[in-house]
């Protein structure tokens, strides 16, 4: 590991991180090399692909469209089911030595709750859960339950009633009232909420003058969606008490810092390690320079910083 010359491990929703970068769901291969301790510098903890109770081939046609600044993906959570994961690729997990959680896909309350039931067989190898009520790319669940507060509330009382272990809850931008939203999550009993998961959008195939994907939208990612994602964790941490993990768009230490300084204790990264797989370590040395730069000792010390009142006393705006 690299010398860090300042403190960066911070407790998140119940899980001790040497570091505030979290890799996001969805994009970190299950290679045994590369949840490997050596190919895993910077990063704090990883998130898994989705986990749904049964497998899921995902959706057809176009998956993955670049943009100019960014991706639209509709992958539509293709996995190989609860069990399968138990089987396959959570001891390629616990090799890692670094917390992880199991991405849970949010779908009936029956499902979901046989779905924990099972992953609770494994015991302490299952550290924590992220309850995914933001996907936008699949039917029936995901995003439809993070939409309002009282779904969301539904959804994370489920959850809370069968898994007792750490929970982080995973929101929705498309949510009208974001910051209610987060507000029933927690009173709910989540341990910390990531904010959040990709915006809509849509492309258009100009050769067969159609929609590029078959369910018309998809989710954009990227450095292009950054600025509305510092937006929402600006938001949502002046909501909440418990912690929030930034999402959207971090592709640099600076988008890390800017997160955390707006209230999130931790940063989850995605897309942006399509095009540089070694930007945990880089985002983990930026920050701890920039730590030892301001003269301060620990990351808990920069966590809200840019919420203090403005000059004159006067309170920031919470919308």
């Amino acid at each position: 590991m690299s010398s860090l010359r300042a403190d960066l491990s911070i407790a998140v929703g119940g899980l001790n991180l040497e570091t505030p970068v979290v890799i996001a769901s969805g994009v970190w291969p299950y290679d045994p090399v590369l949840w490997s301790p050596e190919r895993l510098e910077g990063v704090g903890a990883l998130c898994t692909k989705a986990v749904s109770l049964q497998p899921r081939e995902g959706n057809r046609g176009v998956r993955v469209w670049e943009t100019p600044c960014g991706m639209l993906n509709s992958i539509g959570l293709q996995n190989s089911g609860v069990r399968g994961f138990l089987k396959e690729y959570l001891p390629i997990a616990g090799k890692s030595g670094i917390p992880f959680l199991v991405n849970l896909v949010m779908e009936s309350e029956r499902e979901v709750r046989e779905n924990l039931s099972i992953l609770r067989e494994s015991g302490d190898a299952t550290p924590a859960v992220e309850l995914n009520i933001s996907c936008p790319n699949a039917d029936c669940d995901g995003m439809a339950w993070g939409i309002s507060p009282e779904s969301a509330a539904r959804a994370a009382a489920i959850a809370r009633s069968e898994w007792k272990g750490p929970l982080w809850v995973k929101l929705t931008p498309q949510a009208p009232d974001l910051p209610a939203v987060a507000k029933a999550v927690e009173s709910e009993g989540a341990d910390a909420l990531v904010c959040g998961n990709t915006w809509l959008g849509m492309a258009m195939d100009l050769k067969r003058k159609q929609p590029v994907f078959r369910r018309v939208t998809a989710g954009l990612s990227g450095p292009a969606v950054f600025p509305l994602a510092l937006r929402t964790v600006w938001q949502v941490c002046g909501a909440v008490s418990i912690p929030v993990v930034g999402c959207g768009g971090v592709s640099r230490w600076e988008d890390a810092a800017a997160m955390i300084l707006a209230g999130a204790s931790a940063v989850e990264v995605g897309s942006s390690l399509f095009a540089d797989f070694d930007l945990p370590r880089k985002i983990s040395e930026g920050l701890a320079d920039y730590l030892a730069d301001a003269e301060i000792p620990n990351l808990a010390g920069l966590v809200g910083l840019g919420r203090k009142e403005k000059e004159g006393g006067r309170p920031w705006a919470q919308d």
